[in-house]
């Protein structure tokens, strides 16, 4: 069972019963292989590998992200610049149209 599960996954699409997946070496992968419901021969479907490496930078950030997403961080104040917007004392201004 533990080789089983070091081997690749592979999809393979029966026309009558929908898609199915099953475990072969690499070296071995067939191109059709008979669906474990009807026996008639299936595809094996493309579809990339699962090359992502667990601690990487990119997969970090891409988790902070989703939690973040679902439970965002409390903040104690405006996130943003740490100035306060310039305010102007020229009654000029006050005839300006307003945004």
């Amino acid at each position: 069972m533990q080789r089983e599960r070091l081997m690749p996954i592979y999809e393979f699409r029966c026309t009558q019963c929908g898609d199915f997946e099953a475990t072969h070496p690499m070296s071995t992968a067939p191109k059709k292989q008979p669906c474990p419901v009807c026996g008639e021969d299936a595809r094996k479907l493309f579809s990339p590998a699962n090359l992502s490496t667990l601690n990487s930078p990119r997969a970090r950030a891409i988790d902070s992200a989703a939690r973040t997403a679902e439970t965002p961080d409390v903040v104690s104040g405006p996130v943003g610049r740490g100035r306060p917007t310039p305010t102007t004392n020229d009654p000029r201004h006050l005839k300006l149209p307003r945004p």
